[in-house]
């Protein structure tokens, strides 16, 4: 019996990772053995960067809380340390979402924590 050399399974693997490797530049969209790596290298920074995105986010909304507290004429850490005391539990994505969009309400809960601190 002749041997399998180059069978269906392994196009249709082939075909998969050049499909994943589309609008690479040069030879790592069309040759598979550059191919292989650069779609490895690629998914492990995806895998890697869907993690690290939390902590973005969470880099953004610190750095969006601290310039309205700024504005208000009280530091981000002395901010969360009144809102600690005060007893107020709100995180901080809902906080940054406040200081954007209702100034009011913001003004409020700086407030909040500005007497918690005094007392």
């Amino acid at each position: 019996m002749s041997r399998a050399v180059d069978g269906l399974r392994r196009k249709e693997h082939r075909k998969k990772i050049l499909k994943l490797a589309k609008g690479y530049w040069g030879r790592r969209h069309s040759n598979y053995k550059t191919a292989k790596d650069a779609v490895a290298k690629a998914l492990s920074y995806a895998y890697r960067d869907r993690r690290d995105r939390k902590g973005d986010f969470r880099r953004i909304w610190i750095i969006r809380i601290n310039a309205a507290c700024r504005a208000e004429g009280i530091s981000y850490s002395r901010f969360i340390n009144g809102l600690n005391k005060a007893g107020i539990i709100i995180d901080r994505k809902v906080l940054a979402f406040i200081a954007l969009e209702d100034n009011t309400a913001f003004k409020a809960v700086v407030n909040q924590a500005k007497t918690a601190l005094g007392a």
